[in-house]
């Protein structure tokens, strides 16, 4: 039995997904436009390269066909897809600082990379008469753009009960031939314990970048279908 309802798509994230040449790519994040619950873009990349990702609008998507592992189709070419834009920026800025307001992009996901801090324990340090080793105040930062208003959701974005507990990670979205989302997976529990939980979109409260937050307490949650996660 199919663990998802009936639907045109299913957005696994972390899959991969097929252009018109046969070349796949991978499945990193989705961009939602929080207020009408709708898939506006796919970002997809080379696999493991989120530095070389893309934004594809999600009306070239369809289900894919064939005996292929891609669970998208995509309807363009590879070439069409590395004259995109890519997604990921990046600057060295001072800790706690945005990224520069953009008049067309919003920032999405966001990672800051804290340099290592050394002090005295730097070679020959106090002892070696050169005084402390001064602190650096800038840090790399990367983060995704994506079109003004809207969120993104990557594999591992967080999702908390309405109680404010943690209950695991998106996995993926199932939309409808307009590309509203109808339900999505949360993976939830620990090792050999994970769970993949179909959960309406209708239970969630808010979404925003890098996190759905449910109107659902975790007791709630656990109640619902599940099947377990079997990768190892």
């Amino acid at each position: 039995m199919n663990f998802w309802p009936v639907s045109p798509i299913e957005l696994q994230l972390g899959k991969p997904v097929r252009c018109t040449d046969g070349v796949e790519y991978e499945l990193s994040d989705v961009v939602i436009d929080p207020t009408t619950r709708r898939v506006t873009h796919l970002v997809v990349q080379p696999h493991d390269r989120h530095d070389l990702a893309r934004l594809v609008p999600v009306s070239l998507a369809e289900p894919a066909h064939g005996q292929s592992q891609a669970t998208v189709d995509l309807a363009c070419g590879s070439e069409e897809i590395e004259r995109l834009e890519r997604v990921q920026q990046a600057a060295y800025l001072r800790l706690g600082q945005f990224p520069v307001e953009d008049p067309e992009y919003d920032v999405g996901v966001e990672e800051t990379y804290a340099l290592p801090y050394y002090g005295s324990f730097a070679p020959g340090g106090i002892d070696a008469g050169l005084g402390p080793v001064s602190y650096d105040e800038n840090a790399p930062v990367v983060w995704d753009r994506i079109p003004k208003g809207e969120v993104e959701i990557r594999r591992g974005s967080a999702v908390s009960s309405s109680e404010g507990r943690h209950l695991g990670h998106v996995e993926g979205f199932l939309v409808d031939d307009e590309q509203h989302i109808s339900h999505f997976v949360l993976e939830h529990g620990h090792l050999w314990g994970k769970r993949e939980i179909v959960i309406p979109i209708s239970a969630a409260e808010r979404i925003e970048s890098d996190g759905v937050i449910l109107s659902m307490t975790k007791d709630e949650v656990e109640k619902l279908e599940s099947r377990p996660v079997h990768r190892w």
